[in-house]
């Protein structure tokens, strides 16, 4: 019997006839099916160039000056890592799990395509795909199907699309594109982020359990989060372990020993409320979205490297060290007003805070009225509120005593930076970013200076040829056309008819300076005024004989770099934070040039510096040297506002000038007397901590022991007989 005769009498001949004719029919279909999608009948295939310059959202980073990130923005928190950066035991965890037949297959695993294809046609996940594949699904996002065409057909498209990229990148090309395009929860896009916000380091450092971990996260992040689902993450990651030493990544002892440990994280979720420099990365990022709108950028998607002055050790300082003394000086705060309202009769203070609180701007869209919002104001809620010794606490009072228990928090703005480069080193906005967004060093910023602004006044005396030794008188002055300007000393004291004006300034003594400016004569608050404003001060300073002591609201970040010019030998260097920006391919696209004005001369700036360390010896700020011990040559002046309502102090050494701001929110608030309110009691001890700490660290800034004098003699004397006795004084104020 032929093979003929035998398939015609065997009864199930028909069935394989067309079992086989099935067969081929749907290979033929298939075909053509593979024929026209990659020909695009059914939409074009996505370029692979997509997979180098992929559009998914970068997050931008800021480094600080020794390439550290200081933080992020992002919509997807985001940042693409290299080949170099995978551990290897990163790359064993995700091929045991996900694609074992990684470097054997050209894009498709043959073996379990159709297994593969059936499930994902009816709708049912099957883990099979490659890592190629899954990939390409990145080019492809899933959506809900209307018809089984389009399952068949974005499937196809997978399939070539995987295929392609095998022909195109080198395996380690693909796994390292497969890692920067996965998601891990908790906002984490990418293994760089992950390994970040997970374990605190880099991903060339990760273990094996902590690879198995975030490998096995990627099957459902939510799921498997150690965050949230901390037992199932713990299955996960020994899931993962097993199928290592199945294919013989780890030994089976040390597969054994790592299930048995827990789960160890370092789990620090990126915010922008958190971490270093919060008040300065705010203030950076108005700046970054107004240069990105300029120039067709996008801050939050395009992966920009940002690179800036801020030193993350002395910025660490800065922030730790006013978070220490604000803390002490607040409990001095609390105790002075203990039992009574520090505003007093300023109710108007309670109410414009309530009004402008986000509860009652939302209460007005809502359309009550001010009986039904002092109804909600004074009704008990839950709430979480600051605390400087307990940190963050849960309690239930009034809106309305939520805004009295913040009225009494002191706030700062510290600002310190290089006087040679004009390069910012740290920037200390406040007291917690969390609570308290507004910014005391942004040049929007200003409060009323005090005699802060004196300086301005002796060195257009100097400038004009008075010296140190000018003998000035201490005594009333009037002004003309000013009739009813009658200041005087704060003590209202003339300790004699007359003094050297290097005495007038490091005593900060009113009339001493209202003599000076009155012998500058009429133009004499007009030169000043010009000279501030060539020392970087932009704010508007009436011309008034009272701007001498310091009536005008000026920034920290204006008058820190002002004081800065006496430390640069007079010449004015703008002050910036903003080194360089540079795109996602490494081009930089924004370089920083210094900008800079000679603002006086070279022999004006050293006697300037040599009047200001008068201060820190034997004026309003001698506790510098005789209590902190603050070693090298150092200035500085303090400031005091009526009422004490602000405290400041700019300090300045040659390789570091740093100034601060002490005060409240309004201005009716404070302290009632000069030995807690004055500017050497309030702010005078953050700067010399701030700089007892600095000077400490090996290495981290040059201490110089005396000023640098001018090449030239001198054309004035310096070297005054008459000195004071060598105890500190009483600082002055503002009338």
């Amino acid at each position: 019997m032929n093979w003929k005769e035998y398939f015609y009498k065997n009864p199930y001949w028909k069935f394989i006839k067309w079992l086989w004719v099935g067969a081929f029919s749907g290979l033929l279909l298939l075909s053509a099916l593979v024929g026209a999608i990659a020909m695009g009948w059914f939409g074009q295939l996505p370029p692979i160039e997509e997979l180098e310059n992929p559009t998914t959202q970068l997050a931008s980073e800021v480094y600080a000056d020794d390439g550290t990130t200081l933080g992020k923005y992002y919509l997807q928190n985001r940042s693409n890592a290299n080949y170099e950066e995978l551990s290897p035991q990163l790359i064993n965890a995700l091929i045991a799990t996900e694609d074992i037949r990684f470097y054997e297959h050209s894009g498709i695993d043959n073996s379990r395509l159709f297994t593969m294809l059936f499930y994902n046609l009816i709708g049912r996940h099957q883990g099979g795909s490659t890592i190629s594949q899954q990939l390409a699904k990145n080019l492809y996002p899933r959506k809900k199907f209307k018809s089984f065409l389009e399952k068949a057909t974005t499937k196809v498209q997978e399939w070539i699309t995987a295929v392609l990229i095998e022909q195109r990148y080198t395996k380690d090309e693909i796994l390292t594109m497969y890692f920067n395009t996965v998601e891990f929860g908790s906002n984490s896009f990418g293994i760089r982020s992950a390994s970040k916000t997970f374990f605190g380091k880099s991903p060339h450092d990760l273990n094996a359990k902590e690879a198995a971990m975030l490998v096995g996260m990627l099957k459902a992040p939510t799921l498997y989060s150690p965050v949230r689902n901390p037992a199932n993450a713990l299955r996960r990651r020994n899931t993962v372990l097993n199928q290592m030493e199945k294919a013989n990544f780890i030994p089976s002892d040390s597969c054994t020993l790592l299930k048995s440990q827990p789960i160890e994280l370092n789990f620090q979720e990126e915010s922008h409320n958190e971490g270093l420099a919060t008040y300065f990365r705010e203030t950076l990022r108005m700046e970054l979205l107004d240069w990105c709108e300029e120039n067709g950028y996008n801050l939050y998607k395009d992966g920009l490297k940002i690179y800036t002055s801020i030193n993350p050790t002395i910025q660490q300082i800065a922030e730790q060290t006013v978070d220490e003394q604000l803390k002490d000086q607040q409990r001095k705060f609390f105790n002075h007003w203990k039992g009574r309202e520090p505003w007093g009769a300023f109710k108007e203070v309670l109410t414009s805070g309530m009004k402008r609180s986000d509860r009652y701007r939302i209460a007005k869209e809502m359309g009550k009225n001010e009986s039904e919002i002092n109804k909600e104001f004074n009704t008990p809620v839950k709430m979480r509120v600051f605390s400087y010794t307990r940190g963050d606490i849960d309690t239930t009072m009034t809106p309305m005593d939520s805004i009295k228990y913040y009225k009494y928090f002191m706030q700062c703005g510290f600002m310190s930076m290089d006087p040679q480069t004009g390069k910012i080193k740290a920037w200390v906005g406040g007291t917690n970013y969390n609570y308290f967004k507004y910014d005391h060093v942004n040049v929007t910023a200003k409060r009323q200076v005090g005699s802060t602004f004196k300086p301005f006044v002796y060195t257009v005396a100097v400038d004009n040829g008075f010296s140190p030794c000018t003998m000035i008188p201490d005594k009333p002055v009037s002004f003309e056309g000013y009739p009813d300007y009658n200041p005087g000393n704060a003590d209202t004291k003339y300790d004699m008819p007359e003094m050297p004006m290097f005495r007038g300034l490091k005593l900060s003594i009113n009339l001493v300076c209202l003599n000076v400016l009155k012998l500058l004569g009429d133009d004499g608050i007009k030169n000043v005024i010009d000279l501030a404003k060539k020392m970087g001060v932009t704010s508007k300073i009436e011309p008034y004989p009272s701007s001498a002591l310091g009536t005008a609201d000026i920034s920290v970040y204006e008058m820190v770099g002002a004081f800065s010019t006496f430390a640069n030998k007079g010449v004015w260097i703008k002050p910036t934070y903003l080194n360089r920006i540079v795109d996602k391919n490494g081009n930089v696209i924004f370089e920083n040039l210094p900008i800079t004005q000679e603002a006086l001369s070279e022999q004006t700036a050293y006697i300037m510096c040599k009047m200001l360390e008068q201060v820190t010896t034997t004026g309003t700020a001698a506790k510098i040297k005789y209590q902190y011990k603050i070693p090298g040559a150092c200035g500085g002046k303090t400031g005091t506002t009526q009422n004490y309502s602000d405290g400041w102090f700019i300090g300045i050494t040659p390789t570091l000038v740093s100034g601060l701001w002490v005060g409240w929110e309004d201005r009716a608030i404070h302290f009632r007397t000069m030995d807690l309110g004055s500017g050497s009691a309030m702010a005078m001890p953050i700067w010399a901590t701030f700089m007892q700490k600095v000077v400490a660290v090996p290495n981290l800034v040059k201490v110089v022991n005396e000023w640098e004098a001018p090449q030239s003699p001198l054309s004035v004397e310096i070297d005054c007989a008459k000195f004071s006795n060598g105890q500190p004084e009483k600082e002055d104020f503002v009338e």
